[in-house]
């Protein structure tokens, strides 16, 4: 008999907001890094069938011209869809202790905030500010229902 082989998938998508701004840097041979934090809320009910929120806090790694446009599109509160892959890595504390961490590898971000924009005429106007960054639509990944909360005045 054939032995069977598991598939190696790897894939994370997440929607969440940046808890703080992004920390940018370039490695000793100038690639550019940015690493940052998404919360992530879930609803639930509890067996009282009382209506809960639970927060999940997320690490994302994103590298070259990536790392570069989210310099110039991502600050705190932001709101991102976030396409990669979960890796580790371990690194010495100030006190020597190694300690490893889990966090997303991005591959894709997309930009998700609304931003306001005045048009001359002394209304505000209001445009996506729904870059694709690495030529790929989320939309695709989205319901309709999650697709009209996203795109809500």
């Amino acid at each position: 008999m054939a032995e069977l082989k598991m598939p190696e998938i790897n894939s994370v998508i997440i929607v969440g907001n940046l808890t703080k701004d992004p920390i940018i840097r370039e490695t000793s041979n100038n690639t550019p890094v940015v690493n940052f934090h998404v919360a992530v809320n879930r609803r639930y009910k509890d067996s009282n069938n009382q209506s809960q929120e639970d927060v999940c806090y997320i690490g994302v790694v994103a590298w070259n011209k990536l790392a570069e446009s989210c310099k110039d599109h991502l600050k705190k509160g932001n709101a991102v869809l976030i396409d990669g892959e979960l890796q580790s890595r371990t690194f010495k504390t100030e006190d020597n202790k190694s300690r490893t961490i889990v966090e997303i590898k991005a591959k894709r971000i997309q930009f998700l905030n609304k931003l306001s924009q005045n048009n001359g005429n002394g209304k505000e106007s209001f445009f996506e500010d729904n870059l694709e960054i690495e030529g790929i639509s989320f939309d695709k990944f989205l319901t309709d229902e999650e697709s009209n909360l996203i795109n809500e005045d």
